[in-house]
């Protein structure tokens, strides 16, 4: 810090410099985040002060807080589900494995409690079992990219305290057979937490139906941002549980603030947060959602139909608006479109390929000159 104040106007500079170097999204096609909505982004700075992690002082923002939740909890096919507002689908699954930690892991009859996740899970599922200190069991996948449910059933014991399952991973936009997934979890009485942070606000709107939610008995948890595919401000997470006994498992007494209980991971909250995604989701509705997912889904069709005419095809047909790629030494490709064209992709591992994530800020405009650019890649490379 210096010693003397720097002037507003030198401070404006320096922020406008720095933001100079922040890539936009026109030329980012990696991202599971987008431009937030712009009432999102008019409700953030209104309510910027907020905190809900003493939500006593800000009862008008935890009250659209319990909007937000009784909402997502609709949409999910629970309205009665109990929960809160994260920082994003890593706090999201942490607090899930923790609520499965504290339920069952005592009832358990010896060894170190375990969860069974599938090999697709995100990596917040490796910074949970180190921070609680859980054995991570990954299931291998089938051949569709989906967790096997024999590897599944390979893995669980008496030590077992939950399943995982994904609703859009993040390599592939693939789902696992969670109906299946249910029906084990009660047969073993465990726990299955839904990773849906980015399926959650894309399932529910495509032409096909997909059961993932707690429409399914087994489905005790699940994890959606809305500041992903939901247009809201970052950082916007929404942690759901089945039922109140869950999230009161997440306990803690707090008696020097206006509330004596909290239930979340972190202390302060942002309240800016909640009331950007009660704005977005208010003003576009199911309806308006439809829109949205319905118009990334064409793009993604459009994106595929321009590929085949360079003779570069999916590794799997996609199922939402994340597409896999099968190209040659595709490291390789990632890193000369960043170089020579300042194109943004990522890559899959298993199996390898370049990795698309067609958002809605992704036009077709954007696509043809991405098309064109990994074109003259692939040919220098072949």
């Amino acid at each position: 810090m210096n010693e003397q104040a720097f002037e507003r106007e030198q401070i404006i500079s320096n922020l406008n410099k720095s933001k100079s170097h922040d890539l936009t999204y026109d030329r980012v096609l990696s991202s599971m985040c987008t431009y937030p909505h712009e009432i999102a982004v008019h409700a953030h700075i209104q309510f910027i002060e907020s905190n809900m992690g003493d939500f006593g002082l800000f009862q008008g923002t935890y009250n659209l807080e319990k909007k937000v939740i009784q909402s997502i909890g609709n949409l999910l096919h629970h309205s009665e589900a109990s929960g809160y507002m994260t920082t994003g689908g890593t706090e999201s699954n942490i607090q899930a494995i923790r609520s499965m930690r504290n339920n069952l892991s005592s009832k358990k009859k010896c060894g170190k409690p375990n969860i069974v996740v599938p090999d697709s899970a995100h990596f917040s599922f490796d910074k949970v079992s180190d921070i609680l200190d859980i054995e991570l069991r990954k299931a291998s996948l089938d051949e569709e990219l989906k967790v096997s449910i024999q590897s599944v059933q390979s893995l669980i014991d008496e030590n077992t305290i939950g399943l995982v399952a994904i609703a859009g991973s993040t390599e592939f936009g693939q789902v696992d057979e969670i109906e299946k997934l249910s029906e084990i979890a009660l047969q073993n009485n465990i726990f299955l937490h839904v990773d849906a942070a980015f399926g959650g606000f894309v399932l529910p709107f495509l032409e096909k139906t997909h059961e993932f939610d707690f429409k399914l008995p087994g489905v005790t948890s699940i994890a959606i941002d809305p500041h992903k595919m939901g247009l809201s401000t970052i950082p916007s997470g929404v942690l759901l549980f089945k039922s109140a006994d869950y999230l009161e498992s997440l306990r803690a007494d707090t008696p020097y603030l206006t509330v004596s209980t909290q239930y979340t991971l972190t202390g302060t909250r942002s309240g800016a947060a909640v009331a950007a995604t009660y704005a977005v989701m208010n003003l576009l509705g199911k309806e308006g959602y439809r829109k949205v997912v319905s118009k990334c889904m064409e793009a993604t069709y459009y994106l595929l139909d321009r590929l085949a005419e360079i003779d570069v095809y999916p590794l799997i047909k996609p199922l939402m608006n994340v597409v896999a790629l099968e190209v040659p030494e595709a490291d390789l490709v990632r890193k000369k479109l960043a170089k020579d064209f300042n194109w943004q992709v990522s890559i899959t591992q298993k199996p390898h390929g370049l990795r698309l994530v067609i958002m809605p800020h992704v036009t077709l405009e954007m696509i043809d000159y991405f098309v064109q650019d990994l074109k003259k890649v692939l040919d220098t490379i072949n």
